[in-house]
């Protein structure tokens, strides 16, 4: 089941639903999708799911534009750092003395999304302090309830769904400071969807393509059955030290692929169309401008 924050063609007003094949079923009895996430059980989500399946034709909307699944989170993306060993390797070559260390604990840091960027959505390029700019897809998980002390082999029970994030970097700022959160934190650094892929979807953990593009041409292609953190280890290591929430997101890194991995680097500038796709869930495109 996929689920979609979405607004039909002539209104302004956000709303929620279950996406199939193209088309919308609206779920009126949720404000935005964080209300859904915390009101929703796996039984209550094979209810919505049913319902959908059993709509008439007349009850189905084709005429919407999608939105971030989540359009303002209400905390900062938690995003892991190198999580594939093949993305190490690009960035230690691109930047020995900030990437090229070997890191025993899991890298860490959070990126401030005020407002989620929408599928179809512009990147702004930030010219006046970006000239490198860089794209990241990641597979994102969606905690579906708040939690604490979670071992590894229950983690499954915490999470809700996966959805994309390109993980847009300044690739300058980021290098130029020790942490990274002000390179991946600028305002329309955080495109999201284009739906959350319910977590029943798939066996846990997932093992995903995933794949980005720009102007079509092919550039990172690889499974999160590669992310040397899994998402189990992931939900206890975070839960060991405060709370994760319902509605919290977590970003599980990139593999190789991204601009800077190239000789030389190939970063984005104005005009480029981004594509970062993962199986099972779909497409996130967006473009520089």
């Amino acid at each position: 089941m996929k689920l979609a924050t979405f607004k039909r063609d002539g209104s302004s007003a956000e709303e929620v639903g279950i996406f199939l094949e193209g088309k919308i079923f609206a779920l009126p009895e949720f404000k935005d999708m964080l209300s859904l996430i915390e009101a929703s059980t796996p039984e209550t989500l094979r209810g919505l799911e049913r319902r959908a399946k059993s709509a008439k034709p007349s009850d189905l909307l084709e005429n919407f534009t999608l939105l971030a699944p989540i359009p303002r989170p209400r905390a900062d993306i938690i995003c892991l750092g190198l999580n594939y060993r093949d993305h190490i390797e690009e960035a230690a070559r691109f930047n020995s003395k900030k990437f090229g260390i070997d890191m025993p604990k899991t890298v860490y840091f959070s990126k401030r999304a005020g407002e989620a960027l929408p599928p179809f959505g512009k990147i702004p390029p930030h010219e006046d302090m970006c000239d490198s700019l860089d794209y990241e897809a990641e597979l994102a998980v969606i905690i579906s309830k708040n939690c604490r002390g979670v071992k590894a082999e229950n983690a499954a029970e915490c999470v809700f769904g996966y959805t994309i994030i390109n993980d847009v970097s300044a690739r300058n700022v980021q290098t130029s400071r020790k942490q990274w959160f002000f390179g991946k934190s600028l305002d329309g650094f955080c495109p999201m969807g284009p739906v959350i892929a319910a977590a029943g979807d798939f066996p846990f953990p997932p093992s995903l393509s995933v794949r980005s593009s720009v102007n079509k041409e092919p550039r990172q292609n690889s499974n999160t059955k590669f992310m040397i953190r899994q998402i189990g280890e992931i939900i206890e290591e975070l839960s060991s030290g405060f709370e994760l929430r319902a509605g919290d997101i977590i970003a599980t890194g990139t593999p190789s692929g991204v601009g800077l991995g190239f000789s030389p680097p190939k970063f984005l500038r104005r005009g480029d169309e981004i594509a970062c796709e993962i199986e099972g869930i779909g497409s996130l495109v967006n473009f520089v401008g």
